[in-house]
C-alpha cells in the first residue's frame, strides 16, 4: 500500500530524461579490424577515460586472443559459435565472466560472435589490445 501511495504522490512530478538513452544499431555498423588476426569488432559503447568498453566481436575460425590479464571483470555472452580457454568452452547461448587478475589465452576453432563487456582494458603481454 505504501508504494502505491508514494507513486500517486509523484504522479506528474517525475519526467523521463529526454536524450538519456542512446540506441545503437549494430546492423548499421561496419565491422572494424582489430589488432588481432581474424578478430573483428563493432564498438557499441566506449568510455576511454574510465576504460569501459562494450563490443561485438566476430572471430573467424582459428582466431586466437593472445595471453592477457583482466584487471577488472570481463563478461562475454556467445551469440554464435564457441570459444575456449584452459578453464572450459563457452558455446552459443552461454555466458562467462573472468575474475579480476585472471590470466588466459582464448581460442576459437569454429569462429564465434560474442558480446563482450570490459570494465578496464585487458593487459596483453606481447601486444596492445582491447
Amino acid at each position: 500500500m505504501e508504494a502505491v501511495h508514494f507513486k500517486e504522490r509523484l504522479k506528474g512530478k517525475l519526467e523521463p530524461t529526454v536524450g538519456g538513452s542512446i540506441y545503437v544499431d549494430p546492423g548499421e555498423m561496419e565491422w572494424q579490424k582489430s589488432q588481432f588476426d581474424k578478430i573483428w569488432m563493432k564498438v557499441l559503447y566506449e568510455n576511454k577515460d574510465a576504460g569501459e568498453l562494450t563490443v561485438l566481436l566476430k572471430w573467424e575460425p582459428g582466431a586466437v586472443l593472445p595471453f592477457h590479464r583482466h584487471p577488472e571483470i570481463e563478461q562475454s555472452f556467445v551469440l554464435e559459435g564457441s570459444f575456449y580457454d584452459h578453464d572450459g568452452i563457452c558455446r552459443a547461448g552461454q555466458y562467462v565472466w573472468r575474475k579480476p587478475g585472471s590470466l588466459h589465452e582464448t581460442h576459437s576453432d569454429e569462429g564465434c560472435l560474442l558480446l563482450a563487456v570490459y570494465r578496464k582494458p585487458n593487459v596483453f603481454f606481447n601486444t596492445a589490445g582491447f
